[in-house]
């Protein structure tokens, strides 16, 4: 994992400083800031097809349908199956 790691924060370093026009003397800064974005890239990471995040959603109700599922709406806070 930290070889992957190393890899992703390394090619994400190189990116900001040659979207800064490369500058001299920020390789620290620009280090740090790709460390963050793959922390934040950890907490936020899913399964690989999304289940996780879907069944996730679902449980905090904030996930009404899923593409491939016929429509559903909420009501009393249960979700029933609307009839086409």
């Amino acid at each position: 994992m930290s070889h992957n790691r190393d890899a992703w924060v390394s090619q994400r370093a190189y990116s900001l400083w040659e979207s800064e026009g490369r500058p001299e003397g920020r390789g620290e800064n620009h280090w740090m800031q790709a460390l963050k974005e793959f922390e934040q890239l950890q907490l936020t990471k899913a399964s690989p097809d999304g289940n996780e995040l879907i069944e996730k959603l679902k449980a905090a109700g904030r996930l009404i349908r899923v593409y491939g599922e016929p429509a559903a709406e909420i009501e009393n806070g249960l979700q029933r199956k609307i009839a086409r």
